[in-house]
């Protein structure tokens, strides 16, 4: 008896699905590579924030050893520009930047999607020589101020500027990264610094004085955080980026949470080298919910876009761009849905 022709193709059909299945597994990626600026002034690498949570609670590691996917993380001490030359290279799938930094990259052509929040508002500081009289941003003109192109940093202070009328042409600003921006201030070989928390430091030190802080100036000069992806890795493996970002949710949701607010100083204390004194002062006054949300909403958005905006003001970016078609957030928002969807079951 002759085997019927479907008979014979339901065979082959059989005999090549396993093959294609094997194809398909072959494509999956042997690591995942994350890039990140190093904000440590210790041994061990730092971000703060998301980062050194599922660092320190191996959650990613844990969420992708069922598939034998290692997770490579990359730190650079040269911050956002030495990410953004990885992200140009390849040599990065995913990568924590400040929004300066991410904004230039895509600016600059770098096939990159903003996949969730990473942080929003962090406080920025004017840092001045003890007894300089400087009071005020106003009191900055013509001065020598240490300012890091290229990162974040960079964005703030000119958001800062603007937000009393002047911008860095009335100022004599000079490249330095924070660690030596710091060092040139406590030296007096600067009359002041736009800088971070680390300041804080110098501070309680006597080496400098705090003025000024994005908080005083209405939110103007915080600085926001993005987690972003390649869209090559994005258009290959969407099932992989889903599961990294409801990953990252887990180390999200115990951040949010005040109870674990000392626990968080505690971590990035012992991790990044900071005095915890340092930390506790500057999220004091920081509603962890908020600082940590990770939903691209309007809010969001918004603060992007007009990062984006002034950059191309100021001539930071060669290109404006709308920030609505850099974002990609289904994935956090299917992050979330899954959430709820767990809540709603228990």
């Amino acid at each position: 008896m002759k085997t019927p022709f479907r008979h014979l193709l339901l065979a082959a059909l059989c005999s090549v699905l396993p093959l294609a299945a094997q194809a398909a597994d072959s494509t999956r990626p042997e690591v995942i590579r994350i890039a990140v600026p190093d904000l440590s002034a210790g041994s061990k690498p730092s971000a703060g924030g998301v980062v050194d949570v599922l660092r320190d609670q191996q959650l990613l590691e844990k969420a992708f050893a069922q598939d034998g996917i290692r997770i490579d993380w990359r730190f650079f001490k040269g911050a956002g520009p030495a990410v953004n030359e990885a992200l140009a290279n390849g040599q990065a799938d995913f990568a924590y930047l400040g929004d300066l930094a991410a904004i230039i990259g895509k600016s600059s052509g770098l096939d990159t999607h903003v996949l969730a929040a990473g942080v929003r508002g962090v406080k920025s500081y004017l840092g001045v020589v003890p007894g300089s009289g400087i009071r005020s941003l106003a009191d900055l003109k013509g001065k020598r101020v240490a300012v890091f192109r290229g990162t974040a940093n960079q964005l703030s202070f000119a958001s800062a500027l603007a937000s009393q009328g002047l911008s860095e042409r009335d100022l004599k600003v000079i490249n330095l990264d924070f660690n030596a921006s710091n060092a040139a201030l406590a030296a007096k070989q600067i009359d002041a610094t736009w800088g971070l928390s680390n300041l804080l430091s110098l501070r309680d030190r006597g080496l400098v004085e705090l003025p000024v802080n994005s908080r005083d100036l209405k939110g103007a000069g915080s600085t926001q955080s993005v987690l972003v992806g390649t869209g090559e890795f994005i258009r290959q493996h969407p099932d992989l980026v889903q599961r990294l970002v409801s990953t990252q949710q887990q180390a999200v949701n115990w951040l949010r949470d005040e109870r674990n607010r000392e626990a968080y100083l505690d971590l990035v204390s012992n991790t990044a080298n900071w005095p915890r004194s340092v930390l506790s002062d500057d999220l004091a006054q920081e509603n962890l919910a908020h600082y940590f949300d990770p939903r691209l909403d309007g809010e969001f958005v918004g603060l992007l876009q007009q990062g984006v905006d002034l950059a191309a003001k100021e001539r930071l970016i060669r290109r404006s761009f709308q920030v609505s078609d850099w974002i990609d957030p289904r994935f956090i928002d299917t992050a979330l849905q899954q959430e709820q969807a767990v809540q709603a079951a228990r």
